[in-house]
């Protein structure tokens, strides 16, 4: 159900123009408002468009924008000022039942020549930088605040969360001063502007028809605005929480945690934060006292390679999190911001459902960091017998002796004399370790039970290297679904549906 004012866009770019009119079709099964863009059609098919785009309009079941974008701003053909100028003038009242998309170099021209032609209630004056976030954006903001333009729209790149910061404050000073407006931080670090901007004043957002057609980096599905993060349930009191790591579009913990808050009516949102510099995203946009943005961020979770370094920016760390090194979990309480470590539970649950009592089972752990920690703390409190495996061990031979177990050479040891082997290393991930494995079908020759922490895909290599060797095997999804459910229950109070969780995970991963 629909609760707030969020538009959704969907942008149609073809190169055929007789393929405007099916694609239009599709787009209107999801979309709020209809972006043409014309720079997207082959440069012999602009005549032909002229022809047929009054009665395009006419036909839509959703509003239309016509947009003509210069290559410069991000076009996908390279018209210059004075073609755009003259593309706009030969469609005349063909475009009159819709709104235009002018750039700001296009606004001014027609200020300088003082074209009287310009209905400027329907247009938008847009501005994109895909460099970054330039220094001068607020004086941008007033140069195009100038004008008569109906909406102004801004699109910078975002390489860190904190870029957004500038966006959202932007947003915020157009709403006091009565503009329309839509601002975009584009980029994987820039998601959160697209998901939250609606419920903060933005005119629209941005959704692609699939993610073949997006028209901007980090520009989400339309479905998966609606379905995953429910844009149209968001308002400024929506509970915001979170995965903040880089990279972190790979993640599942979005479907799972948007799910789980789906399920239980929550208000809620889970969104992903690419964060390069940790300290400086926990001050800036996480902790109560010192953060810039004004929203109601309530948790955290916390993934590579950031698990030990928010231990600083943190008030209270539960023992566990403390002994371990790695806090995967943040809650926003009393002001301050508690750590924990879900992953502990969450990697020892499915093991003992799997293989039983684990008091003195021969385990070895493939891999030194995070993961590994959380392995080696809950293995070693169940009374494990342990041994860290690696490929380098004078490097990890510190984190061995402050857990108290051995350490050995990985590559070419047999590990028949295990009962369990735990790939904590990130080979065999989907993307370029998809095909790797620590271990080999000949190595894991006589071993009980084989445990891969990678999630994405279900069926890694190692696994399936196991597998051929004849052993059980367990995949990293049913860890993080229980280190998931710990989350939900530290940041919420509630108990979610585990069965909920794994659907949406799967879902996700197809």
């Amino acid at each position: 159900m629909k609760t707030n004012a969020a538009k959704i866009c969907v942008p149609v770019c073809v190169p055929l123009a007789s393929e405007l009119s099916p694609a239009i079709a599709r787009a209107a099964e999801v979309a709020d408002i209809i972006e043409l863009r014309l720079d997207g059609l082959l440069a012999a098919e602009l005549d032909s468009i002229k022809g047929i785009l009054g009665s395009l309009i006419n036909k839509a079941d959703a509003p239309i924008i016509l947009t003509m974008r210069s290559g410069e701003q991000g076009g996908r053909g390279s018209l210059s000022l004075a073609q755009r100028s003259q593309f706009w003038s030969s469609i005349g009242s063909t475009a009159e039942n819709c709104l235009r998309d002018f750039e700001l170099d296009l606004v001014q021209d027609y200020n300088r020549r003082q074209d009287k032609r310009v209905d400027w209630s329907k247009i938008i004056c847009s501005y994109h930088d895909f460099a970054g976030v330039p220094s001068n954006l607020e004086q941008i903001y007033e140069s195009m605040a100038t004008t008569e333009a109906r909406t102004l729209k801004i699109a910078v790149q975002a390489d860190d969360a904190t870029d957004c910061l500038p966006v959202f404050h932007l947003l915020e000073r157009a709403q006091r001063e009565g503009r329309e407006m839509i601002v975009i931080a584009m980029g994987p670090a820039g998601i959160m502007t697209r998901i939250l901007g609606p419920s903060r004043g933005s005119y629209l957002t941005y959704g692609s028809l699939d993610d073949e057609s997006a028209t901007a980096p980090g520009q989400l599905t339309a479905r998966e605005l609606r379905e995953v993060y429910r844009i149209d349930q968001i308002n400024r009191a929506t509970g915001v929480f979170g995965i903040m790591g880089s990279p972190v579009g790979h993640s599942l913990s979005p479907h799972i945690h948007n799910a789980a808050f789906a399920a239980g009516g929550l208000n809620a949102v889970y969104l992903p934060f690419e964060v390069r510099d940790a300290v400086s995203f926990m001050r800036r946009m996480a902790h109560p006292r010192s953060r810039e943005l004004d929203w109601n961020l309530r948790g955290l979770s916390v993934t590579a390679p950031h698990k030990s370094t928010v231990i600083s920016c943190l008030d209270w760390i539960d023992p566990a999190a403390k002994e371990i090194g790695a806090v995967n979990t943040i809650v926003a309480q009393d002001n301050e911001l508690h750590g924990h470590n879900t992953d502990a539970p969450g990697f020892i649950r499915p093991l003992h459902n799997a293989f039983g009592a684990l008091k003195g089972a021969r385990c070895a752990i493939i891999g030194a960091g995070g993961g590994a920690r959380a392995a080696l703390w809950a293995l070693g409190n169940e009374g494990a017998d342990i041994a860290l495996l690696v490929r380098a061990p004078d490097k990890a031979r510190p984190v061995a002796n402050e857990f108290g177990v051995d350490c050995r050479q990985l590559t070419g040891a047999r590990l028949n004399q295990f009962e369990i082997v735990i790939n904590a290393t990130p080979l065999g991930t989907r993307g370029k370790h998809a095909e790797q494995t620590p271990a080999t079908v000949q190595q894991l020759s006589g071993v009980r039970l084989a445990y891969d922490l990678v999630y994405d895909p279900t069926e890694t290599r190692f696994l399936r290297e196991a597998r051929a060797a004849g052993c059980e095997t367990l995949s990293g999804l049913e860890m993080l679904i229980a280190q998931a459910v710990e989350q939900f229950r530290l940041w919420t109070g509630q108990d979610p549906s585990a069965e909920v969780m794994r659907a949406a995970a799967r879902a996700a991963l197809g």
